[in-house]
């Protein structure tokens, strides 16, 4: 039975790189898959991209392919290893040209690149559409920034039959990246529900990267975990029956049990009979895992059935401005005089009639997580204590106000703050619609080095 290596490379836009070059360089590889994009993270990129038409990738790309490449090229005639990454965002299409010539550089004449596009629906939608939040798009006028519909296997289906040794898509639902390939591979029709059940799991159960590995799971004294510094990612032997093991390079930092894949198996799913995504409707309510050796873990028992008639669009737009400031008291009295400060900020903001929509004036370390109820159950006066003030406000100008008024408590008391910081931000949000899928169309464009 062929048996295909699928590895994680990325679970989020900022993470490390050097356990996908462990993979890259050990892991025996057909595939390296990097997932780093967010809700958040497209809407953001859009906006970049407003700003410079030649950006809206994701920043670490070029680090990353700069790494990665040459594992690619040397696999040439030996294993071959293709690149599978939705770090396209909001421009694939320039992230295909960036690799490209980064290709060039490294002497990989041969590869050849491919962006998968079609999911940027923002010109498709009606302006009466409705979001989940109850708002339509008329209503949000030009505060709507971006509309990203979750494309499935598609595309990069396509991109595989077209050969592309590094395939750079936009916004796909994220087990899609390693659907793919499994499809590619093996040949399976894109209606075979029970098999797309199976290898959504292997993308979801891989999706997170060192989540799986021992690293969300850690929590020193009830699950420890040896190697948090030099945690290893995960891969999948994923058998042309759907059959599949989780493991990791062997040496490297962290742990693979059934308990690891169990966490990651509930993350971010609402009903295990029923998650929905666009190539399948899966079904994870009897998975099973089995430890069949040290680091690997047996999965069985995913299926799927008929996939959603509809593509979840994710539609960012901005939300006003945050402004904050941050100072910190410490030594004897320091939960008293951070009490005091917070009081004198709260009553500034009033005095000078600085409307916001929102305010949180938290005690961290004593109040900020749990309320004041729970944070003082410890009946111990804490020696450090960190005031932060942030409001939400409809302006930039009156957003910067916020800092300002923490800041000057270092000379208008009480006394003994210090270390005090401000910034303000615009706020990107997100919402969502659904489209009809047929309304969304991958389209594939190669880049031959």
């Amino acid at each position: 039975m062929k048996v295909l290596r699928i590895g994680s490379g990325a679970g989020y836009s900022g993470d490390r790189i050097e356990p996908a070059v462990e993979l890259a360089a050990k892991g025996e590889l057909d595939y390296l898959v990097f997932e780093c994009l967010a809700e958040r993270t497209i809407a953001l990129a859009q906006q970049a991209r407003l700003a410079d038409p030649e950006s809206g990738f994701d920043p670490l790309l070029e680090e990353r392919m700069r790494r990665i490449l040459p594992y690619v090229l040397s696999a040439r005639g030996k294993r071959r290893l293709r690149v599978i990454t939705n770090m396209g965002a909001a421009n694939p299409v320039a992230a295909a040209r960036l690799v490209r010539r980064i290709a060039w550089e490294l002497g990989g004449e041969h590869l050849k690149i491919a962006a998968v596009t079609g999911d940027d629906v923002l010109a498709l939608l009606a302006t009466g559409s409705r979001l989940d939040n109850q708002v339509t798009l008329e209503q949000m006028g030009d505060r709507v920034i971006s509309a990203n519909a979750y494309m499935g296997v598609e595309g990069m289906v396509e991109a595989l039959q077209a050969d592309a040794d590094v395939i750079i898509t936009g916004r796909v639902a994220d087990p899609s990246l390693f659907v793919a390939p499994q499809v590619f591979e093996f040949g399976w029709a894109l209606d075979d529900w029970p098999l797309l059940g199976r290898a959504t799991l292997v993308g979801h159960l891989l999706e997170c990267a060192g989540q799986i590995t021992g690293g969300y799971f850690a929590d020193p004294g009830l699950k420890d975990v040896e190697g948090l510094a030099r945690l290893g990612f995960p891969l999948a032997e994923v058998g042309s029956d759907g059959s599949v093991v989780i493991t990791k390079v062997e040496g490297s930092g962290g742990c693979v049990t059934p308990a690891t894949c169990s966490e990651q198996l509930l993350y971010e799913v609402h009903d295990p009979a029923a998650y929905l995504t666009p190539d399948v409707t899966a079904d994870f309510s009897e998975v099973r895992f089995a430890q069949v050796g040290p680091d690997r873990v047996a999965v069985s028992g995913a299926t799927g059935r008929l996939r959603p008639p509809q593509l979840k669009v994710s539609v960012g737009y901005l939300d006003g401005w945050i402004g904050e400031g941050q100072i910190s008291y410490g030594g004897p009295g320091a939960l008293a005089r951070a009490e005091l400060a917070r009081a004198v900020v709260l009553e500034r903001l009033r005095l000078m009639a600085v409307e916001c929509e929102e305010v949180r004036a938290d005690l961290m370390g004593v109040d900020s997580l749990h309320g004041a109820v729970i944070g003082n159950l410890a009946g111990v006066e804490p020696w450090e204590v960190r005031l932060r003030v942030s409001a939400r406000c409809t302006d930039k100008a009156t957003a910067v106000k916020i800092g300002i008024e923490v800041e000057t408590l270092y000379t208008n008391g009480p006394a003994g703050g210090g270390g005090a910081t401000k910034s303000v931000r615009q706020v990107v949000a997100v919402a969502s619609l659904l489209v009809d899928r047929g309304r969304v169309a991958a389209r594939v464009h190669l880049e031959d080095v």
